[in-house]
């Protein structure tokens, strides 16, 4: 991005010692990667800063990884943090958002953390918490592919699976609580278990993490030669593209094993239907930007099937649009929404 690019579109203030407050950061914090996303006031990104996540280091290592990446992005962008509004975090959940604490993220490792007041006390500047999926949802609601929508259901597989839902305008939550962990749900009755303690939760059938481990053991018994060659047998090097790209040169085993994890996420959308009779259902995270064709043809099968016939025709399955900055990009216009409401 040139320099001219952003001595253009940020505008300069005359007669006056104070910057105006016309930034927005949106973060996304995941169990693998954090996000930061530089947006102006039209939500275009700026500047992005990514890093790896390394939940295993605990949760203060992972703050003051998430603070250098906050002052990365700005440094990157050429402005100061006196510029910037309101910083929108999006993470995984459980989360207290009225307190701005993450109370427990299965992926990642981290506890009663109170992460609004922490970044508060080292930027001074007004911190927002969101469900990183309500995050993403929320962002493709005002700025993708679901705007104009009464009620959005969001499912986001990825190394687990998130949910979220806006309805009228708004994040579906609880009074304290974030919710819709639609990756907790309990789909196979003492199934495997999950990452929450608990077993058979859907994320344990339907994840990247959970279509990693048994594509693996296909490409162990031979079933998968095109990924053993892509990417042999160690889990952290499955990823979605190579999974696509194994479908792709002709291993049947890899595209039924995904395909089976994606008509359960559609068995999970058809009880949402049933519950909230949605107008869209919105597939996003990386397994379905590789895979889109796949996932919403499983996934609109298996709602119908699991939904009641009266609903049939009354939603559609869209795939997210915002890629990567689905998360950072919400949280942001989230973040702005909230604190613009203050007063």
């Amino acid at each position: 991005m040139s320099d001219a690019y952003l001595l253009d579109s940020l505008p300069q203030q005359l007669g006056s010692d104070m910057p105006a407050r016309d930034l927005w950061i949106g973060f996304d914090l995941g169990g693998t990667k954090m996000l930061a996303a530089l947006c102006d006031e039209r939500m275009e990104v700026i500047a992005r800063k990514r890093k790896s996540t390394k939940g295993h280091e605990g949760a203060e290592a992972g703050i003051e990884r998430v603070k250098n990446t906050i002052e990365k992005v700005v440094e990157e962008a050429g402005v100061s943090l006196d510029r910037v509004a309101g910083i929108g975090i999006g993470c995984p959940g459980p989360l207290d958002l009225n307190e701005g604490v993450v109370l427990q993220t299965p992926n990642l490792g981290w506890k009663n953390v109170p992460i609004c007041e922490l970044l508060e006390k080292e930027f001074g500047i007004p911190t927002v918490l969101v469900n990183d999926v309500d995050a993403g949802v929320y962002g493709e609601y005002r700025l993708g592919a679901a705007q104009k929508a009464q009620c959005v259901v969001g499912l986001f597989p990825g190394t687990g699976i998130g949910g979220g839902c806006v309805y009228n305008g708004q994040i579906l939550r609880g009074p304290k609580l974030s919710c819709f962990e639609v990756g907790h749900m309990r789909v196979v009755p003492e199934g495997d278990f999950c990452g929450c303690g608990r077993r058979g939760c859907l994320e344990t059938i339907a994840s990247r993490l959970a279509i990693s481990s048994e594509v693996a053991k296909a490409a162990y018994r031979g079933q998968a030669p095109n990924l053993l060659e892509l990417a042999g047998t160690d889990l952290s090097n499955i990823r979605s593209g190579v999974l696509a790209e194994a479908i792709e040169k002709g291993d049947k085993m890899v595209e039924k094993i995904v395909r089976n994890a994606a008509k359960h996420l559609g068995v999970a959308a058809g009880g949402l239907i049933n519950l909230l009779c949605p107008d869209v259902i919105l597939l996003g995270g990386g397994l379905v930007e590789a895979l889109p064709k796949l996932y919403s043809e499983e996934v609109r099968k298996a709602a119908e099937d699991f939904s009641m016939p009266a609903y049939h025709d009354s939603f559609k399955v869209v795939v997210a649009t915002l890629g990567d900055d689905a998360a950072a990009k919400g949280a942001a216009v989230w973040a702005q929404a909230t604190i613009e409401s203050r007063g």
